[in-house]
């Protein structure tokens, strides 16, 4: 049975709505919520960013059924993994086992700010690889002494954590980092409906992918106004329209309103299903399923009206995708 979740889009609104938006999710039927994990909104129009973790914390407390999880966070430079192994495994223990670990190579729109400069992506990805291992070694709760080629850590040991670990997912883009993260993680995570993703999984892991969940999601804009949703798309997401391999790249906001300056919002709606038709989101959002992924997350875009989605139009979307979807 697939799986809906709903996106704590941690750009486009600031921590107290966020824990309500939980809360309202949870009372509307979504499966699972997970939380973006930024130090910069992706455009000032979005004009948020707090800390994920602190808000994950807030929604462990305030929900009580959902799944929760980051999606996701780069443990390797503006978090070392020591720390990103401490917060999760608290997470787990909050949530009373509902907390996945979502993990990534990141952006240089979130990790620059610590002034480390911005590796290429062969070194991010080994960064990423070896701060996996490290995140479960101290998942243990052993002490750790670790000298690798990227991280030290020094008689570190996390005091508490959950008995069984916290599962992670990992976030892959092709067969390269398929080969590498499969073997590492517990599930997998794409932004795009890639069978050939999904299928790779499988293939590379030892159990074959039948214990992996394929996590995928995807954004929409309802609203009963199809025209003011899609203006609004377009000021708030035009940045999704630059793909995944220039948004790594970008440090800044700026830089993001530079390179979508000439995206209009005919080419943002042709992306994303904006207004009030229901079969238009169930069809934007059937690639992922037919493709394999078990749990799509949805992101109800920007913040003004995300209450009128929650209270009026998400049951009836979580409705149409389920009488959809296998």
């Amino acid at each position: 049975m697939t799986r809906f979740g709903y996106t704590l889009m941690t750009e486009q609104s600031g921590p107290r709505d966020l824990v309500r938006y939980a809360v309202a999710a949870e009372q509307a039927g979504f499966d699972f919520e997970v939380s973006s994990d930024h130090y910069s909104p992706w455009l000032t129009e979005q004009g948020h960013a707090p800390y994920a973790w602190s808000v994950l914390g807030a929604v462990a407390q305030a929900t009580e059924r959902v799944g929760l999880m980051t999606y996701v966070t780069c443990p390797t430079m503006r978090y070392h993994p020591a720390v990103v192994a401490q917060k999760s495994a608290t997470m787990q223990l909050l949530s009373e086992g509902r907390f996945t670990l979502g993990v990534g190579s990141g952006e240089n729109l979130n990790e620059h700010v610590v002034g480390e400069g911005w590796p290429m992506v062969d070194v991010r990805q080994n960064m990423l690889a070896e701060a996996v291992h490290l995140i479960r070694d101290l998942h243990t709760g052993e002490l750790v002494t670790w000298e690798g080629d990227y991280f030290r850590v020094d008689s570190a040991r996390v005091w508490d954590v959950p008995e069984d670990g916290v599962p992670i997912g990992i976030a892959v883009s092709g067969e390269k980092s398929i080969e590498q993260f499969a073997p590492l993680g517990d599930h997998l995570i794409a932004v795009e409906p890639n069978a050939d993703l999904v299928k790779g999984w499988q293939a590379t892991r030892s159990d074959d992918g039948s214990s992996s969940r394929t996590i995928g999601q995807i954004p929409i804009c309802w609203g009963r106004d199809k025209d003011a949703a899609v203006q609004k798309a377009h000021e708030q997401f035009r940045w999704f329209a630059g793909g995944w391999a220039v948004n790594a790249d970008l440090p800044t906001p700026a830089g993001f309103s530079g390179a979508t300056q000439l995206i209009t919002p005919d080419q943002v709606a042709e992306q994303i299903p904006c207004g009030p038709d229901l079969d238009g989101i169930v069809e934007a959002v059937r690639p992922y399923w037919e493709a394999g992924f078990t749990d799509i997350a949805l992101v109800q875009v920007g913040d003004e009206g995300q209450d009128e989605f929650l209270a009026e139009a998400a049951k009836d979307v979580l409705e149409a995708l389920r009488s959809a979807a296998p």
